[in-house]
Formats: C-alpha cells, sequence, structure tokens
C-alpha cells in the first residue's frame, strides 16, 4: 500500500507553495488545480453548540470555544458545509493522496458520515488520548478525554498511498504503532500568545500530533494542504519536516500569529528526514550478488541459528544440503520440513567464533549501493 515515490508539484500550483492564501475555505480550495496535493490534514469548526458560560468550581470562567467561526444555524448547515469543502479536497488530492479530519464528539460523526457519502475510503480512525484533559467542571458527565482522527484514501479503489508503516514502528521503540495515541494537549511555551497574553487560538493543536500525521502519511517534498490553518501547526511541521504547506485561513489575527511563527521554524536537514524504509521498498539483492561479491566464498557452510541443519554454498548461488539443492529459501524449506521460508533470515555464517544470519551480508551490499 505504501507509496515512495515523489511526484512533481503542479506548475498552477507554485504560486501556492509555503504560503497562506487569506479567505474562505471554500474559495481557498476552489483556486487550486487538481490532483495537486498529496495530503490534507484539516481541523475544521467543531459546532459545540455552547450553551451559556461554562464556568469552574470557584466561579471563574472557562475560556471554551466561543467564535463566530464555530458557530452554524443547523445541523444540516453544518453538514452541508461539510460536504462542501470535502468535495473540493477529494478533487485537488493526487491519486495517491489522504486526507486526516479531527474532531470531537460533537461533529466527528458527522463528518464520518459525509466521508462516506462522498466516498472516500475509511482507513483508520485515530483516539488522541489526552494526558492533560480539561475537567468535566460541573461533574454531570465524563470528563472528555480524547479526540478523533480519521484517515481516509480517495475512494476504494485506490491502490497506492503513502504510509511509512516502518518509521511509526521506528517512533514506537520498535513495536507496531496502535490507533490509540497518547499526547498531551498544546501547553507551555508551545502555546501561542496574543498581545493581550491570551491564548491566540482556543484550539490550538500539539505539534507532536502534526508531527505523527505527517511523518506517517507523507515524504520530503510533497504538498501538505490544511484548510482550516489557524495559527500554523499543520505548516510548522511540514516546514521542519520537509514538506511543502499550503494554509487556507480566513482570521487576520490568527494569520498574523502564524507568518510570525513559520518565519521562526527551521528546516531540517535533507539527510536528516530519511526514515525506516520497508525491506519491500529496497533492493532486491539475489544471493548470487554475496557469492559474486565475495562475501561468502563458494564451499562455505552455512547452518541454522541453533547448528541443527547445514549446507553448502555453490558458485551459483544456491545451496546443497545432503539430499537436496536449490535456493536459500528452498532449502531452508527442505530441511526442515516445511512450505516455505525465509534463507535470509534462516542461514547463518561463522565469523570471529560467532554465527551471523546472511542478511547482514545484504544489508551491507544495500548500504553501498545507496553511498553510491
Amino acid at each position: 500500500m505504501a507509496s515512495g515515490k515523489k511526484q512533481k508539484t503542479a506548475p498552477a500550483l507554485d504560486k501556492f507553495l509555503d504560503s497562506i492564501v487569506e479567505g474562505d475555505c471554500l474559495a481557498g480550495l476552489r483556486q487550486l488545480p487538481d490532483e495537486s496535493v498529496d495530503l490534507v490534514f484539516a481541523d475544521p469548526p467543531y459546532n459545540l453548540q455552547l450553551e451559556g458560560d461554562l464556568r469552574r468550581p470557584n466561579n471563574s470562567k472557562v475560556n471554551g470555544v466561543d467564535d463566530d467561526w464555530d458557530k452554524f444555524d443547523s445541523f444540516k448547515t453544518y453538514d452541508d458545509f461539510t460536504q462542501a469543502w470535502l468535495r473540493e479536497c477529494k478533487r485537488i488530492l493526487k491519486p495517491t493522496g489522504t486526507l486526516w479530519v479531527i474532531g470531537s464528539y460533537h461533529n466527528i460523526f458527522r463528518v464520518g458520515a459525509v466521508l462516506q457519502d462522498l466516498d472516500y475510503w475509511i482507513l483508520n480512525d485515530i483516539i488522541w488520548r489526552k494526558t492533560n484533559p480539561m475537567p468535566n467542571f460541573r461533574g454531570t458527565r465524563f470528563t472528555n478525554a480524547h479526540e478523533t482522527l480519521i484517515w481516509v484514501a480517495r475512494d476504494s479503489n485506490q491502490k497506492k498511498y503513502t504510509f511509512n508503516y516502518n518509521a511509526m514502528k521506528m517512533l514506537n521503540d520498535d513495536l507496531q504503532m496502535r490507533s490509540d495515541w497518547t499526547l498531551p494537549l498544546c501547553t507551555g511555551q508551545e502555546r501561542l500568545k496574543n498581545g493581550k497574553g491570551d491564548k491566540a487560538h482556543p484550539t490550538q493543536k500539539p505539534e507532536s500530533l502534526l508531527h505523527r500525521v505527517i511523518l506517517s502519511s507523507s515524504n520530503p517534498g510533497d504538498v501538505v494542504l490544511d484548510p482550516f490553518f489557524g495559527t500554523g501547526t499543520t505548516g510548522a511541521v511540514a516546514k521542519k519536516l520537509g514538506r511543502h504547506y499550503i494554509g487556507l485561513e480566513r482570521e487576520k489575527e490568527y494569520i498574523k500569529v502564524a507568518k510570525k511563527r513559520l518565519g521562526q521554524v527551521l528546516p531540517t536537514a535533507a539527510q536528516d528526514l530519511e526514515v525506516t524504509q520497508s525491506k519491500r521498498a529496497e533492493p532486491r539483492i539475489p544471493f548470487g550478488t554475496i557469492v559474486e561479491r565475495g562475501l561468502l566464498e563458494p564451499g562455505t557452510k552455512l547452518y541454522d541459528p541453533r547448528k541443527r541443519y547445514a549446507a553448502r554454498v555453490r558458485a551459483d548461488g544456491s545451496l546443497v544440503c545432503a539430499d537436496a539443492t536449490g535456493s536459500i529459501h528452498k532449502i531452508g524449506a527442505h530441511v526442515q520440513g516445511l512450505d516455505a521460508c525465509n534463507g535470509w533470515t534462516f542461514w547463518h555464517f561463522e565469523a570471529e567464533r560467532k554465527l551471523k544470519p546472511i542478511d547482514l551480508l545484504r544489508q551491507q551490499v544495500r548500504a553501498e549501493m545507496k553511498a553510491n
């Protein structure tokens, strides 16, 4: 499913790269050419439907989201808005592109329904579990300690999209990344303030969340679009990770804060942006190449890790055991009485009085190929 091939940006897109387009998100989206964006991350209005002030037990007011941009006349109005911007995003996504959208219980189910109505194909839903959620001050329901992200492909027929599985595994201490992410809310120095010392944006997302999204589903040089740019978290992380960004935002104050923020971001050096790749994406190395290069001489004996079985290397890269000849995979399966075997990890050679997997020699050849 993963695609690591970098695609050139459309010429008509160049004027939008690494910039913020001021104005309504629909107007901005309609300016972008078809099939020009690799990744969309959307943090749309949640339509919180707040009723009255929210106060703490000491009667102090909680600064919640009460901005005009989060208010809609009805659920139908919100659904129509959601369908409009998601339809445009589908148009501008490349055939290999994907889209992420985040929301709370107020809106994410409605957004999910619209995604399916538009024939997007859901790849995952991710639960962002907050380590420091806002308490439920009224004590009338459970504390809202998570938000949901939905990750989708353009449609069910999309066979290729970027998913840096091994990079996510490495990010998670070499364990497969799960669909529940435990990350803190945006706090401390990361929380941007306006001239009055108040929060510059009520729902600023943490860079750690965007780091995971962008690293997992895009490659250096890709174009990342955020149609609800806010104070520019998506752009800041995209710039750090060597991606192009396009931000759409209508609020002048947010744009002002985002531009200042982006001006302070330093891109990461190209060599430090390389991530752990799937072995399937690496060049194929026949075992015969190991023999040709003299890394293993004909006649060398190979063993399984416990030295129960042995085979001898021949000049053409085949192995011979007591009663059969064949490839490293075929003979590995034969001696064990199995249907299949990964010969690269099964067979070992002796070096420095230790048994080492022949896969080390394949990795050595790959490293030499990359260096050249």
